[in-house]
């Protein structure tokens, strides 16, 4: 299923909106790109996922931040020009940032990580304003993230290692914290501008 194909915006809409967050976000040549001269809204799917395979690329300007969330649920207020999203202390965030110039150089923190909580392996990133591939694959519990071909990030939800994570991280106070097992796929805008194209899910069957 294409999700952006250079043009077409009609499979994706603003956080807690049923349209398209013109402006807030826009195409120029064929890239989806969030504005940092607004407030920010983030972009979901209008459809929903369980088990699926993602794949996109991305690009940042300095120092920008952004990142990919998946099995997102619309219960929270969005908190306008506030820098993140109102659920981003509720589920895991593939992150995408600038990592020369970002304030935060924790690696924990930095791309391709899963943010706070699982530092990448054989990171290779394409220099800023370059185009980085990447594929988010969630399979009954077990999340791989790839970036330019290799892979990053490999765990399972729910097992102790990630339990014994959780517990050391920010979102230890979070019992509920990524409880729900199917929901949208969710873009961040942070309020820097970066970059989305060939926006592609498929859903796995069982």
């Amino acid at each position: 299923m294409v999700i952006f194909d250079g043009s077409s915006t009609n499979a994706l809409r603003g956080y807690g909106m049923d349209e398209f967050p013109k402006e807030i976000w826009y195409v120029e040549n064929g890239a989806l790109i969030a504005n940092p001269d607004t407030t920010n809204r983030d972009l979901i799917t209008k459809e929903r996922f369980k088990d699926f395979e993602l794949e996109y690329e991305w690009a940042v300007d300095t120092a920008a931040n952004s990142g990919v969330f998946f099995h997102m649920q619309e219960d929270l207020t969005m908190e306008s020009g506030n820098g993140n999203s109102p659920n981003w202390l509720d589920n895991y965030e593939l992150q995408i940032l600038d990592d020369e110039n970002f304030y935060d150089t924790l690696a924990v923190r930095s791309a391709g990580s899963l943010y706070d909580l699982i530092k990448p392996v054989n990171k290779e990133l394409k220099p800023i304003g370059d185009f980085n591939t990447a594929k988010l694959i969630h399979n009954n519990g077990h999340v791989e993230h790839w970036l330019n071909g290799k892979k990053v990030i490999d765990f399972t939800m729910d097992s102790p290692e990630m339990k014994e994570l959780l517990g050391q991280s920010k979102f230890k106070e979070n019992p509920e914290f990524h409880s729900d097992k199917e929901g949208h796929i969710m873009f961040q805008h942070h309020g820097q501008r970066v970059y989305f194209k060939n926006i592609r899910v498929r859903r796995l069957e069982h």
